[in-house]
């Protein structure tokens, strides 16, 4: 914990001189960093002498305090600067970063800090690939215990490795990572966007985040088709397993790409999705462009599908029969192995083998058909913890719009018409890690009228989607807490 508190006073650090070069002084970050490399110096002194041997439950432990103790010394920025009004928002603005969902309290984006703004994109740059397997790239000082930490945080229930070391398969996916954000930076500045703006939407696009730094929608602001058709190439890149991308390009088994289930899987669901609404678009207004149709089909589906939240256009005002569509691909995600969030594209490819194999068995009772994946078989362990993620991500669904509902809006009152669908909305969101939700709350409008209570939730919901509910959830059982 004291070398990754040393990581994040580092990465504030970058921020203020952000800060410096736009003349906006240091009251906002040299607090923070001071408070981060003083407590990470007690933490070090503390376990000076600690073995290198690290158990499950220790994995798990560090991953869920990591992002905890991450987030509250990551939100005194937004405090000291006083770009939000309380704690509560502060929690949520810098839990949504770095869970990369990119949800946002913040109404008037033209208005906060350039260091800041830069704050809110390294939160998410750093928590989309994941702190802790960021680190397990860099530091060997977690020996034999890198590991256990990888399987705490990452995502997916496969975990696809490139090397036989985690260390090293963690050197070549942040390798691609950082790739895929320069070059995201150069193809952004190529069609116009300025320096400053392309690093942060750079970051944001290839962490799945969303986080811009403008208020205004893409195509308001920026009003460039050729801007648009960048961020859907890179959204779309930044939804691939990893590994699939590794051996694609640096191996060059190009066929590989398009024989993985979960790839057909993810591309049919993003196609599919994409090719319904331009039709229903172009339907209901005849008059509309079907380049344009499809262009805003295209970035909303694959934005909310990658859980990245950019958006082009205000897609609340859609036809109602898009809504359930939509919904969908929040919920179902991309593809495992990458910086997405959602259920994932290869558990949707599993249920339905296992589907489609029931039916096999309702004819031939006593066949052995096993569940395969790209021609391997899945072992019944993995098929029953995914019956155990279904259950758990359901019922954190339906339970975090219950209580959100019960929350209702801020004495304020600005909004009155906070309805359980647009809990539910809220509820998908955040623990799908997409930004934007549905009605009021979609992406025109900030999450800044929420009750202070509902942005707990919020917080808590984004948290457990990110690490995959298991990791969060095992430590409110007894059993995790005995001894033996």
């Amino acid at each position: 914990m004291g070398i990754l508190l040393f990581i994040e006073a580092g990465l504030m650090m970058s921020c203020q001189l952000v800060s410096w070069i736009y003349g906006e002084g240091i009251k906002a970050f040299i607090p923070p960093i001071a408070g981060a490399l003083a407590l990470g110096t007690v933490l070090l002194i503390l376990g000076r002498n600690a073995g290198k041997s690290m158990g499950r439950k220790d994995g798990y432990i560090v991953v869920s305090l990591v992002w905890t103790v991450f987030t509250l010394i990551g939100m005194a920025p937004f405090l000291i600067d006083e770009v939000v009004p309380d704690v509560a928002s502060a929690f949520f603005e810098t839990m949504s970063g770095f869970t990369s969902t990119g949800a946002t309290i913040i109404d008037d984006l033209s208005a906060v800090p350039h260091g800041i703004l830069f704050w809110r994109s390294v939160t998410q740059w750093i928590g989309g690939i994941g702190i802790v397997f960021f680190t397990i790239a860099i530091l060997p000082a977690f020996g034999v215990g890198e590991v256990k930490l990888f399987a705490a945080e990452s995502t997916g229930p496969l975990q696809n490795k490139v090397h036989p070391r985690i260390s090293v398969t963690a050197k070549w996916i942040g390798g691609i990572y950082v790739a895929l954000t320069v070059l995201c930076i150069i193809s952004l500045l190529v069609c116009g966007m300025n320096l400053f703006d392309a690093i942060n939407y750079s970051m944001c696009t290839t962490a799945t985040g969303g986080y811009g730094t403008h208020s205004e929608l893409i195509n308001d602001y920026y009003n460039s088709p050729a801007i648009e058709y960048v961020l859907i190439v890179f959204m779309f890149f930044s939804g691939v397993n990893y590994s699939l991308i590794y051996y694609t390009i640096l191996k060059g088994h190009i066929r590989k790409f398009f024989a993985d289930q979960e790839m057909i899987t993810y591309l049919f669901v993003a196609l599919g999705a994409s090719l319904i609404c331009t039709i229903t678009l172009a339907i209901e207004n005849p008059a509309h462009d079907i380049e344009l149709a499809l262009r805003q089909s295209l970035f909303t589906v694959i934005s909310l599908q990658t859980t990245t939240g950019l958006a082009t256009y205000d897609y609340t005002i859609w036809p109602v029969q898009l809504m359930p569509v939509l919904l969908f691909v929040m919920f179902a995600g991309a593809c495992s192995g990458s910086t997405t969030g959602g259920f994932k594209c290869v558990r949707l490819t599993i249920i339905f083998h296992v589907l489609r194999n029931e039916f096999k068995r309702i004819l031939h009772p006593r066949a052995v058909i096993p569940v395969r994946l790209n021609d391997n078989i899945i072992p019944s362990n993995i098929v029953q913890t995914l019956l155990g993620f279904i259950a758990l991500f359901v019922g954190a669904l339906f339970l975090g719009a219950f209580v959100l509902a019960l929350t209702g809006v801020n004495p304020n009152d600005v909004h009155p018409n906070f309805d359980y669908y647009e809990a539910f909305g809220i509820a998908m969101s955040s623990i799908s890690n997409v930004g934007p939700g549905m009605g009021y709350y979609g992406p025109v409008h900030s999450w800044a009228i929420l009750h202070p209570v509902a942005k707990y939730v919020c917080s808590f919901l984004m948290l457990i989607g990110r690490l995959e509910i298991f990791p969060i959830m095992i430590l409110f059982t007894r059993s995790f807490w005995k001894s033996h």
